[in-house]
């Protein structure tokens, strides 16, 4: 998948993808996770500018995996404070106003980022399931959608569609999620 840059969301920040660190790095570094070995190697740098509280800083981001089936780039959040940011399938979300302030979606990989403006949702796609981070941080995580792999397929006012692989009959089913609550209907992974 190609970088992505996404700004649908209006957002209070100014952020430019790096193709490697900057030889002066700025005064304010923020490392995500913290904890992490090798955190240079595939990293996605960010020079992020918040238009209120924190000054400029860098943002390095871990790379979750290699290659192109995993999405990389950044999102504007709901929140206009907020920015996404995704090294290959790992996401970050970052309070661009207290930069120490984040949180790591628990997918490991995020596989999509769909943004569905109207409901002021950013939705994040794992192998499995779905999980929704609104204005006020997540809303919703759905349960199991699919044995290995969905696709969100349409929103449809209050629904997001999509499918779902069920191992038992090897065929991808339909699934319907509430955009509010997170319920959802149907998939392929059924007990």
């Amino acid at each position: 998948m190609p970088l992505v840059l996404d700004s649908t969301f209006p957002h209070g920040w100014q952020a430019e993808v790096l193709t490697s660190r900057p030889l002066i790095l700025p005064a304010h570094q923020f490392v995500y996770p913290a904890l992490v070995e090798e955190v240079e190697r595939g990293a996605l740098e960010i020079m992020i500018r918040p238009s209120v509280g924190a000054g400029p800083f860098l943002a390095t981001c871990a790379l979750g995996f290699a290659g192109d089936d995993v999405p990389s780039g950044i999102w504007a959040c709901p929140d206009p404070a907020w920015i996404c940011a995704v090294a290959g399938g790992y996401a970050y979300l970052i309070d661009t106003s207290d930069p120490a302030r984040w949180e790591q979606v628990a997918y490991r990989p995020v596989t999509n980022v769909t943004v569905v403006a109207e409901h002021a949702l950013l939705v994040f796609a794992g192998f499995h399931s779905l999980l929704a981070w609104g204005r006020s941080g997540q809303i919703w995580e759905t349960g199991r959608l699919s044995w290995d792999g969905l696709r969100i397929t349409a929103i449809q006012g209050e629904r997001l569609l999509g499918l779902g692989w069920d191992m038992t009959t090897d065929r991808e089913l339909e699934f319907s999620v509430n955009l509010k609550t997170g319920e959802h209907r149907g998939g392929g992974y059924l007990v």
